[in-house]
């Protein structure tokens, strides 16, 4: 596999700044935790470390944080820093709803996945087989691109997603939705980035098409099988599909964005963020989302041949290496080397000031769940010093004590 030069994007979901590189969002240099050797922490220094962890993100100017840590014996850490909106400055909610964005794509994969344990498909079905002529022209080719190349974002097809470029343009377009079919058309008008298993480049159009692979296979829209596979199955009662809806439950943070240095702060919480195609849109907590990470890495979601497909993975194209050192891409799911030893599992996202991050341990059996909001994708550097302070959390939070 060679490796891309294609400048990294950040998943941003509705605009290219939500783009700003998914290494840029989702990765970065880990600072030291804990490690083997030091002095074992008293388990009660896992709220001191999140909620320090937590400060040093807003103290970038992210306007705010919440984190949860589930423990190894199920006591759930919670911190939150900074403020809720910029007007009341009230605290930062600690079960509030937020956009996941990209974490969605866990979720899509997690249902191909159990669709081939099934036998329902193969990850080597061609996309032509279930969707026959939906990629095609410019040189894109179904025939050439299988389920795992989307899985797995070896697939070459390009992302060409509606983009905002400035606050009059979003207060204009913030209410438009596309389909899946319309993201997957706009895609189809630009040449694909490689040949399909000869490079690796994160594409969001990818999940939207396993999104309508899911849709024909089953019958029912991805959403639904998510639903009724995943949501009900782990009992996740503040994760939902939001439709077409631009508004978020109570309680939750505002989030903000600003298209140009020294603009002010542009709310943007209320927008339907392209309602979702299989590639985001679903709306969770970080309750609900150490849940199910911890129950899809221990075992629960998936039969163990499916888990470790999920699990195979190779490394991200050389340039988000920089940014994502050690990252490696499975299915859907990414692995991550902890500062103790070993590596963490989960995926990331980013969407119109929010930022989602997730880490669960090997064995399933500690996870973290971070959600940022107000954190303004201005400049590579901000976004990568953002990042750090991100991931300085997770190792943090993952990197247990012997205790435990």
């Amino acid at each position: 596999m060679t490796s891309s030069s294609k400048r990294p994007s950040r998943r941003r979901g509705r605009s290219t700044r939500r783009n700003l590189a998914l290494a840029a969002i989702v990765a970065g240099t880990l600072s030291a935790g804990w490690a083997p050797g030091a002095s074992a922490a008293p388990s009660h220094d896992d709220q001191f470390r999140l909620r320090r962890d937590a400060d040093a993100i807003t103290a970038l100017g992210v306007t705010g944080v919440q984190a949860r840590l589930v423990t190894s014996d199920g006591r759930n850490v919670t911190a939150t820093s900074g403020v809720t909106d910029v007007t009341s400055r009230r605290p930062v909610p600690p079960n509030g709803y937020f956009r996941i964005a990209s974490v969605t794509k866990t979720f899509t994969a997690t249902v191909i996945l159990q669709l081939a344990g099934e036998g329902r498909l193969s990850l080597d079905d061609t996309v032509e087989r279930w969707l026959p002529g939906v990629v095609r022209g410019n040189g894109n080719d179904g025939r050439a691109i299988t389920l795992r190349h989307l899985l797995q974002h070896t697939s070459g097809t390009h992302d060409d997603y509606p983009d905002y470029t400035s606050k009059e343009d979003f207060y204009q377009h913030r209410y438009d939705t596309y389909t899946a079919e319309q993201l997957v058309a706009r895609a189809m008008r630009q040449r694909p980035d490689f040949r399909p298993g000869t490079d690796w480049s994160y594409s969001n159009t990818g999940y939207a098409l396993l999104g309508m692979v899911i849709q024909r296979v089953t019958g029912h829209p991805w959403h639904e099988e998510v639903r009724d596979r995943i949501v009900r199955t782990l009992g996740l009662q503040h994760t939902f599909w939001p439709g077409a809806s631009p508004t978020l439950p109570r309680p939750h943070a505002e989030t903000y964005q600003r298209w140009q240095p020294g603009e002010p702060l542009i709310d943007v919480t209320e927008q339907v963020g392209l309602a979702g195609n299989g590639e985001a849109g679903l709306v969770s907590t970080t309750a609900d989302l150490d849940r199910f990470f911890r129950a899809l890495l221990g075992g629960r979601l998936l039969r163990p041949a499916q888990l470790a497909q999920m699990k195979r993975t190779i490394p991200v194209g050389t340039a988000f290496e920089p940014l994502m050192p050690g990252a490696r891409d499975g299915l859907g799911l990414f692995s991550r080397p902890l500062s103790c030893g070993g590596v963490y599992w989960g995926h990331e996202g980013g969407d119109s000031g929010w930022i989602t991050a997730t880490g669960v341990t090997a064995d399933g059996r500690r996870s973290v769940t971070l959600s940022m909001t107000g954190a303004i994708a201005e400049s590579q550097d901000y976004v990568v010093r953002v990042e750090e302070a991100e991931n300085t959390l997770v190792d943090d939070a993952l990197c247990a004590p012997p205790h435990e």
